[in-house]
């Protein structure tokens, strides 16, 4: 068997050939491969492929004919060992059911299963040192939230969780998207703005809280939105909620955005057979994240002022200047 070949951009003469095998094994290229290795066989054919995303490992193929000579494991080796010359020492990989027995012999370990898919690490206790550097409560509720920015609304849902439950657990979404506040920005604007509620604790998600943006869903036939919402959830309420005795989750009433009112539908299917009441809450006011962005690019800051805490008003204030005219 010839060695893998790594690319950032692959050459103009694999391009058909990779195409081609991703087709054949029922894949797609999602387009946001930053490294991609290829197996070449005979007669220029691709015998197996694999790309690398950031953390994942992601449009792994492999010829039926190949797939029993080490060919994806001679390509997951090649892609580990970049990764790692990236500084990514976590690397996760989501895959079908059928192969989560392949994968773990390669060394990766499964977090969450649905019917569809398997979200996996290559890390044995990856998810439980996650977990273990929270700290434990008896009984605790829950809100997961982008807080991009931290607004009012926000404020209102954490204080309704907080008022009704011993403690309240904050996980804000880490996944860096390129917008105006950083992963770091948004978890600190939540500490500042709750910082008044004593049994409140605020912690990034992590990766163990599935976004849009991250979620590869290149092998899927089906929805592949209510897929990431499936695995999601299934993670929140099988792993994570057991552990950290999260009894409630609380979500605020998005009646603009059509991708949240179905998450939280799925939301209200899938946590209560696990244990974790779904407590939905109105929207409070006509307050929203993408409001105070628009004001921003509009150089209004001021008119943000009635729409978040104080101290992200004052972050606003001293990250984006003063204010324009504004009609």
């Amino acid at each position: 068997m010839t060695e893998p070949l790594g690319f950032s951009v692959l050459p103009q003469a694999l391009r058909a050939g990779y195409a081609e095998l991703l087709t054949a094994c029922g894949l797609r290229d999602e387009g946001d491969s930053e490294w991609t290795v290829v197996l070449p066989g005979e007669d220029d054919t691709i015998l197996a492929c694999g790309s690398l995303s950031g953390k994942i490992l992601k449009q792994l193929a492999v010829r039926p004919e190949a797939s029993g000579g080490g060919a994806c494991a001679a390509v997951v080796t090649a892609l580990l060992q970049e990764a790692l010359r990236r500084g990514v020492t976590h690397p996760f990989l989501y895959t079908k059911p059928a192969n989560v027995r392949m994968f773990r012999s390669m060394g990766f370990y499964p977090i969450a299963q649905t019917a569809e898919m398997c979200m996996m690490e290559r890390r044995r206790d990856g998810l439980a040192r996650y977990l273990a550097a929270i700290p434990p409560a008896p009984e605790a509720a829950a809100v997961v939230c982008n807080c991009n920015p931290f607004t009012l609304g926000h404020l209102h849902l954490i204080e309704t969780a907080a008022a009704e439950n011993p403690a309240v657990y904050v996980f804000v979404l880490s996944e860096e998207n390129g917008g105006m506040f950083s992963a770091a920005d948004r978890l600190s604007l939540v500490r500042a703005g709750t910082a008044q509620l004593p049994n409140v604790t605020v912690v990034p998600g992590g990766d163990y809280l599935i976004s849009r943006g991250s979620f590869p869903a290149y092998f899927l036939k089906g929805d592949p939105e209510e897929a990431r919402c499936d695995l999601d959830l299934t993670l929140f309420g099988q792993r994570i909620a057991p552990a950290l005795h999260i009894r409630r989750r609380y979500v605020g009433s998005e009646p603009f955005s059509p991708l949240t009112e179905r998450y939280n539908a799925r939301m209200k299917l899938l946590l209560p057979p696990l244990g974790v009441e779904v407590r939905e809450l109105p929207r409070y006011r006509d307050i929203s994240a993408s409001r105070v962005r628009e004001c921003i690019r509009a150089g209004c800051i001021d008119q943000t002022r009635a729409m978040v805490p104080e101290t992200t008003y004052a972050f606003l204030k001293n990250h984006f200047g003063a204010d324009a005219p504004c009609p």
